[in-house]
């Protein structure tokens, strides 16, 4: 998510914030941003995990798994 969008998900919390408010189309607009910058958090995260590994007292290095595994 570029940075424009993050300023715009602000500038929208703040104007929620204010006497004035959020239009209905205000309101859709900043619950689709949030919506974009949520899927993109979980997904660095889920791409972070994929990539971590546990190393053991042995050394062993083994991949990092969940219980019941990451959801795709």
């Amino acid at each position: 998510m570029d940075q424009k969008k993050i300023d715009r998900i602000n500038e929208l919390a703040h104007k929620a914030k204010t006497a004035e408010g959020l239009t209905p189309e205000e309101i859709r607009e900043r619950d689709a941003l949030r919506r974009e910058y949520i899927d993109a958090v979980v997904g660095n995260l889920r791409t972070e995990l994929e990539h971590t590994y546990v190393v053991d007292e042995h050394g062993n290095k083994r991949k990092l798994r969940g219980k019941g595994g990451l959801k795709s």
